[in-house]
């Protein structure tokens, strides 16, 4: 019966979730608070859910999971995350608490590293404002658009080489690019230039892309002066998460000509994005869409049934 099945807390709803749902309607009891305007207490109350009997959350980063969250469910034991990072926790009181994070490491990494690629050569070829170019092109009249310069050669700072930003550079060595990176310690195990301050790597790069994670150290790691630094024929590429850089000054820099172009598919206040960049053809854009495939989603479901699984039967 289903009052069996283990209770599953949904919040956000992670967008893997109707998938995940109707692969394991037989494992978990889902309890859908993001479907409800009621206080999650309130909530648990009109499931017949005492909050004692919660042991596991499911969740993205639509939804703060905060330390009030995490208190008011005494026997709180995992949090699974549908995404590769976990800002959007309280990772201070899950330690408290011995509570384990599950995120999907580096299910996603190669198809990160595909959209990071993807924006960088979209902004450099302007292919999206090329397409709306040629839509709005008046017949018989003279096509002058070209693109900025070429991807090869080019000097691509990488900002976190993880598992990420190892597909990443992996992905530009085929394009000749040359490739350098700032992270918090420099890998032995690559060839790559090692700069440990982020102001240096921007000086001496015509790319930056931003993989690393958001911490209370990484916020900002991108300001006006990184920017400034970075200079006008710079491109920032951002597929990690919006608050690595300062958005108000990326406006800013972008309208003023400071920096050559952006591709970002992540956004400081998501859903939100500054409209002033809706009309900037030196930018492209996507919604948080990096790993938004059917195979990442499948792939995405198995992993967090996994340990789901293996928590419910330790």
């Amino acid at each position: 019966m289903d009052s069996e099945l283990p209770p599953l807390l949904v919040l956000g709803p992670p967008a893997v979730f109707n998938i995940f749902k109707s692969q394991y309607p037989h494992k978990y009891r889902f309890l859908n608070a993001f479907s409800s305007d009621l206080p999650l207490l309130q909530f648990l109350q009109t499931q017949n859910t005492h909050p004692s009997s919660v042991r596991a959350i499911f969740c993205n980063q639509r939804q703060l999971v905060t330390a009030d969250i995490i208190r008011s469910l005494p026997s709180l034991g995992i949090i699974a995350t549908s995404t590769v990072g976990y800002d959007h926790i309280d990772t201070t009181e899950c330690r408290r608490r011995g509570i384990q994070i599950a995120t999907l490491g580096s299910q996603f990494a190669a198809d990160v590293a595909d959209m990071a690629v993807a924006l960088l050569i979209d902004v450099i070829f302007k292919i999206s404002a090329g397409d709306r170019f040629v839509k709005k092109l008046v017949p018989f009249k003279p096509w002058s658009f070209p693109s900025d310069s070429k991807l090869g050669g080019k000097r691509i700072g990488i900002i976190g080489l993880g598992r990420i930003g190892a597909e990443v550079a992996k992905r530009l060595e085929a394009f000749d690019c040359i490739i350098m990176y700032h992270s918090r310690n420099k890998n032995p195990s690559v060839s790559y230039t090692f700069y440990s301050n982020v102001l240096d790597l921007a000086s001496d790069s015509d790319v930056l892309v931003l993989c690393c994670p958001l911490t209370e150290q990484t916020k900002y790691i991108v300001n006006k002066e990184v920017m400034l630094a970075l200079g006008k024929d710079g491109i920032i590429v951002n597929i990690g998460r919006g608050a690595l850089v300062d958005e108000n000054e990326l406006v800013q820099c972008l309208m003023k000509g400071e920096i050559r172009g952006a591709g970002l598919d992540v956004f400081e206040n998501e859903p939100y994005v500054p409209k002033e960049l809706f009309s900037l053809d030196n930018v492209v854009l996507s919604p948080h869409a990096a790993a938004l495939t059917l195979d990442c989603f499948m792939d995405s479901c198995r992993h967090v049934a996994k340990s789901l699984d293996a928590f419910f039967s330790s």
